[in-house]
């Protein structure tokens, strides 16, 4: 279904119908967060937009003198925001255009007259990708430059006065930043826009895995404080995401269903099952387990749900089994903390990350409780996030024994680990696909400690080919704990769910 609209500011038409800009049939998706919608300036050729909620992609076309110089020509989809943000973006073109200079991004402007001061990055259609900045109404405008032409990847953060960019080329990591100190009051108009550079010709582009984001406060607390989650389910062979689910407090670490039916949560220290098709959540029963924390996963059969809950202060974490639809759990692992990262293929065993005398290490038990635990890693460092292979034939994990957090593998027994990855960033919670020919996992940047796996910073979800090789962005992402700890592949290996973070609507 696509939404054609048509807009006067704070007026959209779709198809005959005059609704709010936060009527009923735009707000249906969580994804769409503009406001208001048309063009800014004396343009000649209106423009248009519409927008596809199944992709998440908004469709504009405009016309356009220029935006540059001392005022500006362009259509502008918008958002009123005060305080920090970030807006973030994929955009192209469609079809050849004329005009080298043409014009799309995302900017942040004090008004909607024609001269008002803004910032911008501003992707061209010659590849040229800058800053531009008009520091006051009607002052000519000026540009920084960024590190990469020819970006189809797009983040405007403010803090402050601070305007930040930072761009890529799509499955690629983000540029090193470009900023520019701009006083444009504290409420600003925030969107996308496309300029066509030439008054007569109207040209096209597309804009989708758009997201304005308010991230948390510099007071924030971790484990106290919150902010609020978008549960999200990406195509990881496209790349375009769709936000299923919106919550003001904390959501974490969703697992697919085996029957593709729903996703499991965690929130509050309760257990969820979201169903896709009505899109609610229901609470799971786990009778005396109130208190699970994000490392939840379900058996290969689909039918019991391993958790980890806080039995006492002084266990902290303790891993239990319970019937996926519900039940009293079982305790599986008497020694804390214990945290559940994976089932074996055959549900014989579970693997999990166990604190014992000082230190972390990958543990291994019978899933019926019986037995003792065996202690499959002994390397000094953080070893965490265990999870079998679909074959059976490896354990994956994370472990800081080289240096940054790396993606390493194991057999069964817990002899012979090997490195599996090796690169600049601290990569956490290796999940492979249940056709066994992928791994997705989440990075953080060196700026991040290799042993912490922090609430509410720029990540990305990568993937690379099983059993180990190359490996691309396949999301931008403000969030991290709680993000994609658990296995969260769906059943037939196309798409992925995961949990981005903004405080605010």
């Amino acid at each position: 279904m696509r939404l054609a609209l048509h807009t006067c500011y704070g007026v959209i038409a779709t198809m005959a119908v005059l609704i709010s800009p936060l009527g009923a049939a735009f707000a249906e998706s969580p994804q769409t967060q503009f406001e208001g919608y048309g063009d800014v300036g004396p343009v000649k050729n209106p423009g248009s937009a519409s927008y596809d909620p199944d992709h998440g992609r908004y469709a504009i076309s405009a016309a356009g003198t220029n935006m540059w110089d001392t005022q500006d020509e362009f259509y502008f989809a918008w958002k009123r925001m005060k305080g920090d943000f970030q807006i973030d973006a994929r955009a192209k073109f469609v079809g050849a255009g004329k005009v080298a200079h043409r014009k799309i991004g995302v900017i942040a402007r004090k008004t909607l007259d024609a001269d008002s001061p803004y910032v911008d990055i501003a992707l061209h259609g010659d590849g040229l990708t800058s800053l531009q900045v008009r520091r006051a109404a009607g002052e000519m405008t000026t540009q920084i430059m960024a590190p990469i032409a020819g970006a189809d990847v797009v983040q405007l953060q403010r803090k402050g006065n601070k305007y930040t960019m930072r761009v890529a080329w799509d499955g690629q990591p983000l540029s090193a930043p470009r900023d520019v100190e701009l006083d444009l009051g504290d409420e600003v108009y925030v969107g996308v826009f496309v300029c066509s550079h030439d008054a007569d010709e109207t040209v096209t582009a597309e804009f989708d895995n758009v997201r304005i984001t308010v991230p948390a406060p510099d007071d924030f607390v971790p484990y106290r404080d919150f902010i609020g989650s978008n549960l999200e389910i990406m195509d990881v062979d496209t790349g375009v995401r769709t936000v299923v689910y919106r919550a003001d407090d904390s959501i974490q670490a969703p697992n697919w269903t085996t029957d593709g039916k729903a996703l499991i949560f965690n929130r509050n220290g309760r257990l969820y099952r979201f169903d896709l098709a009505t899109r609610k959540p229901t609470e799971i029963n786990t009778d005396f387990a109130t208190e699970n924390n994000n490392d939840h996963v379900l058996s290969f059969d689909g039918k019991m749900l391993a958790i980890s809950h806080r039995r006492d202060a002084q266990s902290n974490s303790i891993v239990y089994t319970v019937p996926v639809d519900g039940g009293k759990p079982k305790e599986i692992t008497p020694t804390g903390p214990s945290y559940l990262h994976g089932w074996s293929p055959d549900g014989k065993e579970l693997v999990f990350t166990g604190g014992r005398d000082g230190n972390f290490d990958i543990y291994a038990i019978a899933s019926d409780g019986s037995g003792a635990e065996r202690r499959l890693t002994t390397d000094e460092g953080l070893d965490d996030g265990p999870e079998y292979s679909p074959d059976g034939s490896h354990i994956y994990f994370n472990s800081t024994r080289s240096g940054l957090m790396q993606i390493w593998r194991m057999p069964p027994g817990g002899y012979e680990h090997e490195q599996v990855t090796d690169d600049e960033f601290n990569n956490w919670f290796p999940h492979i696909s249940p056709d066994g020919k992928r791994i997705v996992f989440i990075s953080y940047g060196q700026e991040i400690a290799p042993d912490d796996h922090p609430f509410y910073k720029q990540c990305y979800l990568r993937l690379m080919p099983y059993p180990a090789g190359p490996a691309k962005v396949i999301a931008y992402v403000y969030g991290g704990q709680g993000t994609i700890n658990v296995p969260s592949w769906s059943p037939d290996g196309k798409k992925i769910a995961f949990v981005s973070n903004s405080a605010g609507d």
